[in-house]
């Protein structure tokens, strides 16, 4: 954690004080199409959740899939980037953050598809389903199962 100094006087002694400062909120940058509910409840999520969040709303959003290199089989409904990592779908928040805590070697996170009770997804069902962990070369391994209710 990063500190700060501030003096103050005690007694006419001078003493240091080291208060922690507040980390800037990580900037999410998120590609999506205007008419899309479901995306704009993640931007919610995230926003929630200690996000600063970036929205640009996007005719197609299968051009930033292809550029920031999100494989076919991982595709969702929005694409989003992060500290030099892509996000595909709805990720939950806390797994993003676990992400750039733990820095691993991968391009990023997907939750294909738009599976019910993700965040963005909420409704009466909640489906099991798993945030993918993907790398340049397009492997993947989970990452995070969530279970269904």
């Amino acid at each position: 954690m990063k500190h700060t100094s501030i003096v103050r006087t005690v007694i006419g002694i001078p003493l240091l004080m080291a208060l922690p400062l507040q980390a800037a909120a990580p900037q999410v940058n998120v590609f999506k199409t205007r008419t899309c509910g479901c995306c704009s409840k993640w931007v919610e999520h995230l926003r929630a959740n200690g996000f600063q969040v970036n929205v640009q709303d996007v005719p197609n959003t299968a051009e930033y899939r292809m550029k920031y290199g999100v494989p076919d089989k991982l595709q969702s409904c929005h694409t989003a980037v992060v500290k030099g990592y892509v996000i595909e779908g709805h990720v939950p928040a806390r797994e993003v953050q676990r992400l750039l805590n733990e820095r691993p070697n991968a391009k990023g996170l997907a939750v294909p598809g738009m599976p019910a009770g993700s965040p963005g997804m909420e409704g009466s069902r909640s489906d099991a389903y798993s945030v993918i962990l993907f790398d340049e070369a397009g492997r993947a391994s989970v990452y995070q199962k969530y279970l269904g209710k």
